[in-house]
């Protein structure tokens, strides 16, 4: 079976592959595990998120953006204090202010499915599968008013990360074969 040439040898990375990246998802819950996980992934390699997930699953209450919200500095020294996770304090703070603003969008747009996939009108944005993107308009786009809503850790090539994540942009090269099935 051919895949994407950035697909090693990691269980958790093909499972990764063949079954997340680049599916098209709608799920606020999902939508916002993977925003957090991205914003974790800053300077660091995907990889090192994924073997990290289930303790990040652990440690940040199953992505529960309503607890997260919540988080006193108690829960923040405790975080810090995880070994399992990226102890980075700013991204820890990003995660909680990140979850504010989540459901701020939410109460505004109804779901943030609804706010995200609005950028694309509901389409599903297929590249041809040869050139790899780390940005691009839509990711600028879309970083540029997460950022003035006041989110932290959106940066444009986050935001182009998260949305091949979440299937709203399909980068699978021309030879793997998810591409054939898109």
């Amino acid at each position: 079976m051919i895949r994407c040439s950035w697909v090693n040898d990691n269980p958790l990375y093909i499972r990764y592959h063949d079954e997340e990246w680049g599916v098209a998802s709608y799920d606020d819950s999902y939508l916002f595990e993977m925003l957090l996980l991205e914003s974790f992934q800053a300077g660091l390699s995907w990889e090192c998120i994924l073997n990290k997930r289930e303790i990040f699953r652990e440690a940040f209450d199953n992505f529960d953006y309503n607890k997260i919200s919540k988080y006193d500095e108690n829960k923040i020294n405790e975080l810090i204090n995880n070994k399992g996770i990226i102890r980075n304090r700013l991204k820890i703070n990003a995660a909680i202010n990140n979850s504010k603003i989540f459901i701020k969008i939410q109460k505004e747009y109804g779901t943030f499915s609804k706010y995200i996939w609005s950028f694309t009108n509901n389409k599903i944005i297929i590249h041809n599968g040869v050139k790899l993107y780390t940005r691009n308009s839509l990711s600028d786009k879309i970083s540029d008013d997460l950022k003035k809503r006041g989110m932290k850790f959106v940066g444009t090539v986050i935001i182009y990360s998260y949305l091949q994540a979440i299937g709203m942009i399909n980068d699978h090269e021309i030879d793997c074969f998810k591409k054939k099935n898109s």
